[in-house]
């Protein structure tokens, strides 16, 4: 994408889809920084969480074990940011024993079908 669309008024939809876990890679972290930029061009972002992804958004995660940032309450600001799409998997949460109620930020959680769906309505589509 060229910098330069965002200030034109072109504006792109972005899914970024997360499927690795929060920790023990920098995948996630490094992804949500690049959600945060997207959506600083006013590019219409939007995330799915699937697979291991589901447990970036599980509350009261605990990292000094491991020594590093817990990261997540940063998902909480994306609603500043302008970016309220946040769609997760209901398999990947069933799979895991995860409920909707044990996440930190209210998503839409749909089936497997319904999430491909979304990702053909996008121009972009970016898995970490």
């Amino acid at each position: 994408m060229d910098l330069d669309e965002g200030a034109s008024g072109v504006v792109k939809k972005f899914m970024y889809v997360n499927r690795k876990a929060p920790y023990g890679t920098i995948y996630a972290l490094e992804g949500l920084e690049v959600v945060l930029i997207s959506a600083a061009f006013d590019q219409d972002v939007s995330l799915a969480f699937l697979d291991d992804g589901v447990y970036q958004l599980v509350k009261g995660q605990q990292t000094r074990g491991i020594e590093v940032k817990n990261f997540s309450p940063t998902y909480r600001a994306l609603e500043g940011y302008d970016i309220e799409k946040l769609y997760v998997e209901r398999e990947s949460l069933e799979a895991r024993g995860l409920t909707e109620g044990e996440l930190i930020v209210p998503v839409e959680v749909m089936g497997r079908d319904e999430i491909v769906r979304r990702m053909e309505e996008q121009d972009v589509v970016i898995a970490f």
